[in-house]
């Protein structure tokens, strides 16, 4: 009998440390201390100031007193909304045309467009500063023959990089939502009579509307967290990322404090708009499979080429950055000053000066992809394959950062992480620790995709042959999910290697990355500098997309 009881006391403690078991207890351990301590510590610390003991509202009660600080929420919220609505009113059109019409050049539009959206805004904001500056390119020609443009620079500055940025965002969501449609839904509503734009109005676009949300809400949390474009471009056009950064890191005296208060207050403006979108798309969602998803129209030759005129200049526009920045990479300088004649000068300049930031980029990327693809691999296991309550909240943290500014993160990992047993500021580990929670979302959410359509039966046949479930996983489901694990790493990578706002609170002299060295190198007029950094990544980002292209059999990014 004393056997028997050990028997089974040592199964229970078997089946209660079981791999999967560690594995969601080793998860919601490094959750605590890597999401909810951080962000937890920052929310205390805003009610604290340096001149007060105890509890205070007083960094609140200085945001909601002072103009110019309410201002820059504000302002923020205003370009979050004008850019919303404008890239919408954009994207969703051309998306409609792109799919459902037989254009000319549609691949090359295609890769125009997802190049543009994987390159970092900041890069944009350089790139339109040296056209329509104030001795840009396209200025001084305009000038020359007598017309003056005025200036980009402030609000519509930052709408304008910001609208070539974002709507490949709609493009692309509303794309893949059009080409699910099933082609009978609507050839059931012209059957009705109701065709043409009335169709579209009560039939398509209702049906897609939860994506046409989701893309907004993408676009509206893009605009609300960038911290480059309005810094670079914006010229005294305040928001409140860029309040966030001063406060935390000015020159004459940090106010961390308040900048924790600052953090709080854009951080509830993230969740509620997400809030209110899930409460939209939970109310009115419809599901569907498509069966026969409608087929591109030939169009007349002259309306084939109005409506690619139409996709491929808005696509051309939004590449123009890129292209701008690859060119001047390869122009002669004269100090600030570009001159006449190509030269390797600059990439010369960066190889001796700044090779290390190159080095810290890939090593920090590479680094944070290996813990992603890890917890990738194991956590969306756990969420979809081993349901639960704790699973369910485990998801909801591993998402949570998706939807909060870099520079809220970078905060809270200072804040956590400046003193106490665990220091970690100052080091490449913060900087790794900040891209993989932030980026992770990426990866979770195409490995959480690819695990759904892999059947339950796939791995019960596994363990009916004697193989143990643990050894199934890694034999078995872990490879069936490798297309869209390492399809959500790339993106994840590619984000990274882009990534500013994070890294431009947490980054020392040791750990700068190309993107800090590109803001940093358009502040001190090295412009030739930071076009052939900017080039390197555009390029490693079209590396990246070949290699997303590869493994995901052509699909789209999003």
């Amino acid at each position: 009998m004393n056997n028997m009881g050990g028997k089974k006391i040592f199964r229970k403690l078997q089946n209660y440390f079981s791999f999967w078991n560690v594995a969601l207890l080793l998860f919601l351990v490094l959750s605590a201390v890597f999401i909810i301590y951080p962000f937890g510590k920052m929310f205390l610390q805003s009610f604290t100031t340096a001149k007060e003991e105890g509890f205070t509202l007083a960094n609140y009660t200085t945001f909601f007193q002072k103009k110019y600080y309410y201002t820059a929420l504000i302002n923020s919220l205003k370009i979050c909304i004008v850019v919303t609505v404008i890239t919408t009113a954009l994207g969703v059109p051309l998306a409609y045309i792109g799919t459902r019409y037989n254009l000319y050049f549609k691949r090359v539009i295609n890769i125009m467009i997802v190049l543009s959206m994987l390159s970092p805004p900041f890069i944009g904001a350089y790139s339109w500063i040296t056209l329509l500056g104030r001795s840009g390119v396209i200025t001084k020609f305009l000038a020359s023959i007598g017309i003056d443009i005025g200036s980009i620079y402030g609000f519509k500055g930052i709408i304008l990089v910001f609208v070539l940025k974002l709507f490949p965002l709609v493009y692309l969501y509303v794309s893949g939502a059009l080409s699910s449609i099933d082609s009978s839904l609507e050839e059931a509503s012209e059957s009705l009579g109701v065709s043409g734009i009335k169709r579209l109005m009560k039939v398509t676009f209702p049906v897609i509307m939860p994506t046409i949300l989701s893309a907004a809400l993408m676009v509206f949390m893009t605009a609300l967290a960038d911290f480059g474009t309005p810094r670079l471009i914006g010229e005294g056009y305040n928001v409140l990322p860029v309040i966030i950064y001063k406060e935390f890191l000015n020159e004459v005296a940090t106010n961390p404090s308040f900048a924790s208060a600052l953090s709080v207050i854009i951080t509830i403006i993230s969740a509620l708009v997400l809030l209110l979108q899930k409460a939209i798309v939970d109310r009115k969602s419809y599901n569907m499979s498509a069966l026969r998803p409608p087929a591109p129209v030939e169009l007349p030759v002259g309306k084939k080429i109005l409506a690619t005129a139409a996709v491929f200049i808005v696509a051309f526009l939004s590449i123009v950055p890129q292209i701008t920045v690859v060119v001047m990479s390869f122009l002669k300088t004269r100090g600030p000053l570009f001159v006449r004649g190509f030269s390797l000068e600059s990439y010369r300049n960066i190889i001796s000066k700044l090779s290390t930031n190159i080095r810290n980029t890939f090593t920090f990327s590479i680094l944070a992809i290996a813990l992603i693809i890890i917890i990738g691999l194991l956590g969306s296991y756990l969420i979809v394959r081993r349901k639960s309550k704790i699973t369910t909240f485990l998801d909801i943290l591993l998402m949570f950062p998706y939807v909060i500014p870099g520079s809220v993160i970078g905060i809270c990992l200072i804040v956590a992480f400046n003193t106490g047993p665990l220091v970690l500021t100052g080091t490449m580990w913060i900087i790794v620790i900040s891209y993989s929670i932030r980026k992770l979302p990426y990866t979770m959410r195409s490995s959480v995709g690819i695990l759904y359509q892999i059947d339950h039966s796939v791995e019960e046949a596994s363990i009916s042959l004697g193989v143990p479930p643990m050894k199934t996983f890694f034999k078995t489901t872990a490879i069936l999910m490798l297309p869209g694990l390492l399809s959500g790493a790339v993106l994840s990578f590619v984000a990274n290697i882009n990534e500013l706002s994070s890294t431009i609170i947490l980054y020392t002299g040791k750990t700068s990355t190309i993107s800090v060295a590109i803001f940093n190198a358009v502040n001190n007029d090295a412009f030739g500098n930071a076009a052939a950094l900017a080039t390197i990544l555009t390029f490693s980002t079209v590396i990246s997309l070949v290699i997303f292209n590869k493994i995901s059999g052509g699909k789209s990014v999003v």
